[in-house]
């Protein structure tokens, strides 16, 4: 039998550094700070309400626009940004943030349009444009005198061309920790509306962010609401990343392009997880203060071991991250020190030159996960003091 072609655009991603980079922590053992995924549970009530639909008969399909009381939670919570949507036309609940974010590019970008992407970017994003027929245009993030990262609005002005149909943005930003400041984000409103941008913003870390910073929902910002596809998710925030429960908000017109893609790729999800979700956004944000206040101390933590072992450790103002230096330790390739590290040192991690176009100018980093026990990331600093 012959074998099947990959379609040319969809080559480069046939696979993951998340799924090799986990089967070397496997057979070595090793301590997997690669992925970002939380090793304790979300809040009670919430497992309490995922319980209950279980057994109280809510296992079929749901609403393909999702379940009407989770709906209704998601406009509460917009709510406190200041935004206004619809539950029944202005949200659409999805198969986590991944397939938003793919159902919204398939939907709304078309074969020889260009869509913007800010470099280092979350592997999923380059594989959606290209699964949409689009093409992607990278924008690096630079760092400023102080050494924290930031949108290089000039190189975001020149990237945009009369092919320009939209701009993906992260924040808070994986893979490194990035806020966006408030002045960032309304030059980049700016341009999305001097050239008649959509923007789609993914925002599934908004309640993680540290020592002080703001998340700023682009939505909120002038001339922004009604061109703006705004992406969240359960996942992170009430650590059930397995669930795969995520929303977008827009426009009318706009969720209406998005669910007719999104009804051809899982068609719904979860079920009976859907009610939980709703109860989780309605009372257990304080747990959400709490994770968020944890997460701090964890990656204060997880720097602190790092540094100890002789990383240079960069800023991080939220997410799961904390990106560091491998140049002190005399490494020039983060990449080479990844694929060895779960054997020489037993952790893993990844190196951030697999979320860019541009790998030489990213090679000296790698990632690590906080969102780990204590004693997980711990165990993680003790084996990584033998690399100096």
């Amino acid at each position: 039998m012959r074998e099947p072609a990959l379609v040319p655009r969809l080559r480069p991603f046939t696979a993951t550094v998340f799924a090799e980079m986990t089967a070397l922590a496997v057979k070595h053992d090793a301590v997997n700070l690669g992925q970002g995924f939380p090793d304790t549970d979300g809040p009670a009530g919430m497992l309490d309400a995922a319980k209950n639909a279980l057994f109280g008969g809510a296992n079929q399909y749901p609403p393909g626009p999702g379940r009407p009381e989770l709906r209704a939670a998601i406009a509460r919570h917009r709510r406190r940004y200041g935004t206004e949507y619809d539950p029944d036309t202005e949200i659409l609940v999805t198969a986590g943030a991944t397939e938003a974010i793919a159902a919204t590019l398939i939907a709304l970008a078309e074969r020889g349009d260009e869509v913007v992407v800010v470099e280092p970017y979350y592997d999923s994003y380059a594989a959606a444009v290209a699964m949409a027929g689009a093409e992607r245009r990278v924008v690096g993030l630079v760092r400023n005198d102080g050494g924290r990262l930031e949108l290089d609005l000039d190189a975001l002005r020149a990237a945009i061309t009369p092919r320009t149909r939209a701009v993906l943005l992260n924040s808070p930003h994986n893979p490194t920790g990035t806020v966006f400041t408030r002045a960032q984000l309304e030059a980049v409103a700016g341009l999305c509306v001097e050239h008649d941008l959509i923007a789609i913003t993914d925002e599934v870390y908004e309640h993680l962010v540290f020592d002080g910073a703001e998340h700023v929902p682009l939505a909120t910002l002038p001339g922004m609401r009604e061109r703006t596809v705004s992406i969240s998710s359960a996942g992170k925030t009430f650590n059930c990343t397995g669930w795969k429960i995520g929303w977008i908000c827009s426009t009318p017109e706009l969720v209406a392009a998005v669910k007719a893609a999104k009804q051809f790729i899982t068609f719904v999800s979860g079920g009976p997880l859907q009610p939980a979700v709703a109860y989780a956004l309605d009372h257990e944000l304080e747990w959400v203060e709490s994770l968020r206040t944890s997460l701090q101390d964890k990656r204060d933590r997880l720097s602190a071991g790092l540094a100890e072992a002789g990383f240079e450790v960069r800023p991080s103002e939220g997410t799961y991250f904390v990106c560091a230096d491998v140049r002190p330790l005399g490494f020039t390739d983060a990449a080479e020190l990844a694929w060895a590290l779960p054997e020489r040192a037993g952790v893993a991690a990844v190196p951030v030159k697999v979320f860019t176009d541009h790998p030489d100018e990213w090679k000296h980093l790698l990632r690590f996960a906080f969102c780990k026990r204590n004693e997980v990331i711990d165990e993680a600093v003790r084996r990584l003091r033998s690399l100096v």
